[in-house]
């Protein structure tokens, strides 16, 4: 398998990048944030890769960060979760994005994403909230989801504030990554309100 290539940028567009290594022209389709994150044409850069070999094809998709390369890996273990609908998810979600909306069931976040509808959804979130529960995205775990398991004066003030925010209109997922970044020790009324902000800023 081949892990990651390091070469110079030949050719990129929205959905895939050629990167030179060796002699060798490697196409990779990735997702369309990859495009933005990576370098121009004929710069170095480096890509973490997934191969997909099947009877008829040979295809490699190609990823900015080591995150993304897992959590494409974690998406199209779900049943009807292919290589296409697993960019697609990753061009509109970022990696902590996704680890969140699986932890915090709300799996009306992937329907953002060309080719899932709402039962696929579903069982997107069905099928990973357990592995994310063990924390096969790095660094995400439903630990860092206000409304864990853990029922502490903390956990419990942040519970309430996502409550609180998603009565408001946000997205369990928008709400628990926005109460992620903060203390959760503060007074409930001010975690709620530096959520907003930053909720606020985000949008602008």
């Amino acid at each position: 398998m081949i892990y990651c290539l390091t070469g110079k940028i030949v050719k990129k567009s929205m959905n895939a990048v050629v990167l030179s290594c060796g002699g060798v022209g490697y196409y990779a389709q990735c997702p369309a944030s990859v495009a933005g994150a990576l370098p121009g044409v004929g710069k170095e850069a480096t890509i973490y890769t997934v191969m997909s070999v099947t009877e008829n094809d040979v295809s490699l998709y190609g990823f900015a960060t080591e995150q993304q390369q897992a959590c494409f890996e974690l998406l199209t273990s779900v049943s009807g979760v292919g290589a296409k609908v697993g960019l697609a998810i990753l061009s509109v979600m970022e990696p902590d994005r996704v680890a969140l909306a699986i932890s915090a069931g709300d799996h009306k976040a992937f329907k953002s994403a060309s080719g899932v509808g709402p039962k696929l959804a579903q069982r997107i979130v069905l099928e990973l909230k357990d592995k994310v529960a063990k924390g096969f995205v790095d660094g995400i775990s439903l630990e860092d989801v206000a409304g864990a398991s853990a029922d502490t004066p903390a956990t419990q003030g942040s519970s309430q504030a996502i409550a609180a925010l998603v009565s408001l209109g946000y997205s369990q997922s928008e709400a628990a990554l926005a109460i992620s970044k903060i203390d959760p020790t503060l007074p409930v009324e001010e975690i709620i309100k530096l959520a907003l902000r930053s909720m606020a800023a985000g949008r602008r």
